[in-house]
């Protein structure tokens, strides 16, 4: 069993309640945007995914970029989301140089999220570097999203730990440049390690969800179950937490957040349909329930 360090702070629902979230004042716009970017010919799912799952946390709006060859599914698949068709490689994936159709998005949207779905790792580390700089909303990097971070763990400072990173084990280790065994022996160290590396929040998935903050702060969520185990379950993670920070949330807030809607969502799923065997698509539906169950 891993170390479980002493000044961690197990998530419940009264540690929620005591750290609400932004209360929205009036309609879509103050509930603020999401623009998710990801995908490629093979994986629109992914996308749609962490899409569905922001906005069933309370994002107002919905924008997606996914390569120009699956534009048209996504606009079918998510009618509530603004569609934009970027270019790609052969292979199908998102070409580094589509940042340059995606800075009018970005510089409007509450919050981006980055990865979902997305398949080559220069193109992906390349683009999400073009788009940094000038960048304003809150961040999330997810998946393949990360390789920025694996190439540089400083391209983040400038953004005032306005990011959330939320890698799986292997993930971390990729980019932490360690071996997963590493990870697996000592989980909330290592997230503790990207935080301050990379000056930004880090929910790390797994058996135990463990959040870490820049500052050192830790907390640690054991919600959720074998279920969440499945294909798609970390986009789903991902699109609740850039939906939270979209809606005004602090990165921490909303990795805390994020990570016991996801596992009380999987927990739910099980009571009604069985340890294993739901689906990842069969997530966000729930996160709104969980939601409305904390705020009694």
């Amino acid at each position: 069993m891993s170390p479980r360090p002493p000044d961690s702070t197990l998530v419940s629902p009264q540690v929620l309640r005591d750290w609400r979230l932004p209360e929205p004042t009036g309609g879509k716009e103050s509930r603020g945007s999401v623009l998710v970017v990801g995908g490629s010919s093979e994986t629109l799912g992914a996308v749609l995914l962490a899409a569905e799952a922001a906005l069933r946390s309370g994002a107002g709006k919905l924008q997606v970029a996914v390569p120009r060859s699956v534009a048209g599914l996504a606009a079918l698949a998510l009618p509530e989301a603004l569609v934009r068709g970027l270019p790609e490689t052969d292979a199908g994936a998102i070409r580094a140089d589509a940042a340059e159709l995606l800075l009018d998005l970005v510089g409007s949207c509450s919050a981006l999220l980055v990865g979902p779905g997305m398949v080559d790792t220069g193109q992906t580390s390349d683009l999400v570097g073009r788009l940094l700089p000038d960048l304003q909303a809150g961040l999330v990097l997810d998946a393949l999203g990360l390789a920025a971070v694996t190439d540089d763990t400083s391209c983040l400072h400038h953004l005032d730990g306005r990011v959330v990173l939320t890698p799986n084990p292997k993930e971390l280790a990729l980019t932490l440049h360690v071996d997963q065994d590493d990870v697996d022996d000592d989980p909330a160290g290592h997230a503790r390690q990207l935080a301050d590396q990379a000056q930004a929040t880090v929910g790390l998935g797994g058996a135990t969800s463990w959040i870490a903050a820049p500052d050192g702060r830790l907390w640690r969520d054991e919600n959720g179950g074998a279920g969440l185990g499945v294909s798609g379950s970390g986009d789903v993670r991902a699109g609740v937490t850039a939906g939270l920070l979209a809606r005004g949330a602090e990165a921490e807030q909303a990795a805390v957040w994020a990570a016991h809607l996801h596992g009380r969502a999987g927990e739910r799923l099980a009571a009604s349909v069985g340890r294993l065997g739901f689906l990842a698509r069969e997530l966000p539906p729930q996160i709104p329930r969980v939601q409305a169950e904390i705020d009694l």
